[in-house]
């Protein structure tokens, strides 16, 4: 998670009740008894592992680490659009091991919300929405994910503050917490006592890169709108009023004759749009939006989008020193094609290529390779001195220096007798082989096991 970036519950219930899962659910207590609420919400959190290609063509792909939590038994989840960002290969795993491929169902990028959905063969348990609403200061909460890749991990603390403006979005209203989030956790859920989602971990402040308690959560309420869309319509089909707010300050409130500053202002209209054609006027302080007064502009767009399409919404708003209402139709956020294939396209997987030799260029271990590479006098095997840009084999870090002790079954001494074992295999109409291997630095560790692709296409 980069330092300053950036869940459906009808149809779970539904799915779920059909399936026989459970949501996963603790019962409310008086106290905050930590042990039986994360026995029951471990098995809906996954760590999620990215691979991105590299940008140099020979370079290996790079591995991200995220979170992400289950709304769904039949394998829907929940996750920051940053930590999915950018993958040809997406793998989830679960809190008892189990591991799953996974594929973008949709995001939105700008509220860095994106579903995904696991392949399983079974029902998997699902989390439980919470309110965020009725968050307030002080409340203890939970928060589980993957922190720096290390796997899953479980940190406590309470409600900081609350609406939270760290310039993620335009839209910005984090629960801001001091359970311990670092990189790795972004994309996991934060618990309230009860074990109900209120928000997800999305971003932290720190000067060290690491945790020192400002970690921020985007509200449950807000994931929840978004995700719903994402899943029914592959984008977010946003509500829209043609119309650019600022917030009031208190040295604009008293501009404009008002004594309450925090609302919003308007500071432009598209030519045309459902505020234009309403009546409003650029310099109209914004009093209500339908029933609901306006803490910011924040909340104002966050009301804006969150409207029904075609719902025409009574504004009040103060011009020249009287309140006067416009009735504005809301719209649908006009988005282009391209940003709504945007939202659905995962990145291609890198093309690399299996040559015979599978790019490798080998040489048996005599004096001059292990002194060239540093080898124990001991060591015996194949070292490599070579690894051809853009093939599996440097896709998947084969790297000069390594020593390959095995092909498969059979311990090898020479190029030949690896060439011999790999051509074998490929005979046999086999995807992959798989190579004990000895790499700088495992003295201490021992060898292991890398299968590379020895049949392209397969």
């Amino acid at each position: 998670m980069s330092t300053f970036t950036r869940c459906l519950v009808l149809v779970a219930a539904i799915v779920a009740a059909l399936s026989g899962a459970q949501p996963a659910v603790a019962q409310q207590t008086s106290e905050f008894n930590d042990s039986k609420v994360i026995d029951s919400l471990l098995p809906a959190v996954v760590s999620i592992m990215k691979l991105v290609a590299a940008s140099d063509p020979g370079g290996n792909p790079k591995i991200f680490y995220g979170s992400g939590f289950v709304i769904d038994p039949s394998g829907l989840i929940v996750t920051n659009d940053h930590v999915i960002a950018g993958a040809f290969q997406l793998q989830v795993t679960f809190s008892n091991g189990e591991t799953a491929p996974a594929k973008l169902v949709a995001t939105a990028p700008t509220i860095d919300i994106a579903v995904i959905k696991a392949d399983t063969q079974h029902p998997l348990t699902a989390v439980h929405w919470g309110n965020s609403n009725k968050l307030t200061v002080g409340e203890p909460v939970i928060a589980i994910g993957n922190p720096l890749g290390l796997g899953m991990s479980v940190s406590t603390g309470i409600v900081s503050a609350l609406n939270r403006n760290i310039n993620g979005s335009p839209y910005d209203d984090y629960i801001q917490t001091d359970a311990s989030i670092n990189h790795g956790n972004s994309g996991g859920p934060l618990f309230d006592r009860a074990g109900e989602v209120i928000g997800m971990d999305t971003a932290i402040i720190s000067p060290t890169q690491g945790s020192v308690g400002l970690g921020f959560a985007q509200p449950s309420r807000d994931v929840q709108f978004v995700v719903e869309r994402l899943i029914r319509d592959g984008f977010v089909k946003a509500g829209w009023a043609g119309a650019s707010v600022d917030w009031l300050s208190p040295e604009l409130a008293q501009a404009f004759g008002l004594k309450q500053s925090g609302g919003a202002i308007i500071a432009g209209m598209v030519k045309g749009g459902p505020a234009e054609a309403a009546g409003a006027k650029i310099g109209d302080v914004v009093l209500k939006f339908g029933d609901t007064v306006p803490t910011d502009s924040r909340q104002l767009k966050r009301l804006v989008a969150e409207s029904q399409i075609g719902q025409v919404v009574p504004v009040t708003i103060w011009r020249t020193g009287q309140q006067h209402v416009v009735n504005i139709t809301i719209k649908e956020f006009p988005m282009t094609a391209a940003q709504i294939r945007a939202n659905t396209t995962e990145s291609a997987a890198p093309k690399v290529a299996v040559p015979p030799d599978l790019g490798l260029t080998l040489s048996a271990i005599n004096q001059d390779m292990r002194a060239k590479f540093g080898l124990d006098v001991a060591q015996t095997g194949v070292v490599v001195t070579g690894v051809a840009n853009g093939t599996d084999a440097a896709l998947r870090g084969m790297a000069t220096g390594d020593v390959i002790l095995r092909v498969q079954d059979e311990p090898v001494q020479s190029p030949e007798e690896v060439q011999t074992a790999i051509g074998k295999l490929r005979a046999q109409h086999q995807a992959f082989a798989a190579l004990l291997r000895m790499q700088k630095g495992q003295a201490a560790t021992g060898p292991s096991w890398m299968a590379l692709r020895v049949s392209p296409g397969q």
